[in-house]
């Protein structure tokens, strides 16, 4: 189908900037770019009607990071990196605050908890709250909450560790009013249109979609887990998160965001609903996919844990059951670089999307 006079001289005309990816992360850069050169044109080109990997398929976690996972980040990373990487969660959460207001996002500071059944990380506690007391301005960013235990209903938990840092939100609403803001800055958008191919030259970068083809003079990368897909050479392992949710129920005493087992298990009441997700870490082989489906063994296994350790005693249905798809890689500080002298790329959140993201847009601009 050859496009029309009227479309190839409106939509489909060529751009100062454009960006691949409709998610947080090419949402947050069109918003810094625009901020930052008002003057120029933006475009993200989105290939699925809403974004389909991980920004509207998540928790909902405004995501600070728990005890252990930021201990186990510090072993793999070393503390430098780690604390940067935390740094950029914080002020990446406050970031959203200042943009949206609480009830625009369902936002909620409902502080985070970590199920712990050994006292491995709590012998690191003090020197883990030294290292964040720079980052939060809190003497103690991690504490005990033993109370809390019995009064959550939760089972099989030994200890039970609070960080008030963290917050929950609806994913949905934050990236609709992100859609807003990019807008009322004059960011246009392409929704439905996949990029087959890329070419770049002294003069310009050429994107070839299914429909036509465009022209810009700058490219931003934000796909996130698919970036494969344009450039191979990049350092990230796409991964599946599994998440089921319950009907409503009665009396339900939960509140916060919940990790277990590193973060690998997450919960939350959402609704006087259970939102539990994860487990991945059960089955690693298989969830190296861009598949978003789900598999009855992890669907099992989730269960199962709301059963023996959320819900116990307690009757519930499941109502849904999804996934979404995370880019991780050998470590999880993000990629944002750029890899020639038109095309920067901007991926690898680990997961951590909803908090990061608002910090990766802005070094997306300073990289332009």
């Amino acid at each position: 189908m050859n496009p029309s006079v009227w479309e190839l001289e409106t939509f489909y005309r060529n751009r100062d900037i454009i960006i691949i990816g409709a998610g947080f992360t090419g949402l947050w850069s069109a918003i810094s770019l625009k901020e930052k050169f008002p003057e120029k044109s933006v475009l993200i080109i989105e290939r699925s009607s809403v974004p389909m990997g991980a920004s509207t398929r998540n928790a909902g976690f405004a995501c600070f990071g728990s005890l252990t996972e930021i201990i186990s980040d510090s072993e793999k990373m070393g503390w430098p990196k780690t604390l940067e990487l935390v740094k950029m969660r914080f002020e990446g959460l406050k970031k959203i605050q200042h943009y949206f207001k609480a009830e625009e996002i369902d936002f909620e500071r409902c502080s985070g908890f970590e199920i712990l059944n050994d006292n491995n990380a709590l012998q690191q506690i003090d020197e883990v709250n030294e290292k964040l007391k720079t980052i939060t301005g809190l003497e103690k960013t991690f504490f005990f909450n033993q109370d809390q235990i019995a009064k959550f209903g939760l089972q099989k938990t030994e200890f039970l560790v609070e960080n008030p840092c963290e917050g929950s939100l609806h994913s949905g609403k934050l990236l609709q009013k992100l859609l807003e803001k990019s807008q009322s800055l004059g960011v246009e958008f392409l929704f439905g249109t996949e990029v087959l191919k890329i070419l770049e030259d002294e003069n310009k970068v050429q994107i070839i979609t299914q429909f036509f083809q465009i022209e810009t003079q700058k490219l931003v990368i934000a796909t996130n887990a698919f970036a494969k897909d344009l450039i191979s050479e990049v350092d990230l392992i796409p991964v599946r998160g599994q998440i089921l949710l319950t009907e409503p129920l009665e009396n339900l005493q939960l509140k916060g965001t919940f990790h277990y087992d590193e973060g690998y298990i997450y919960f939350r009441n959402l609704g006087n609903r259970i939102l539990l997700g994860g487990a991945r870490n059960q089955d690693f082989e298989t969830e190296e996919t861009t598949a978003l489906e789900t598999t009855e063994f992890l669907q099992n296994y989730l269960e199962n844990f709301l059963k023996e350790v959320i819900l116990p005693n307690q009757e519930f249905e499941i109502s849904q059951r999804w996934s979404g798809i995370m880019a991780m890689g050998k470590e999880k500080s993000p990629i944002v670089k750029q890899i020639s002298n038109r095309q920067i790329v901007a991926v690898r959140l680990s997961g951590m999307g909803v908090a990061l993201a608002p910090k990766i847009g802005e070094m997306v601009g300073d990289l332009l």
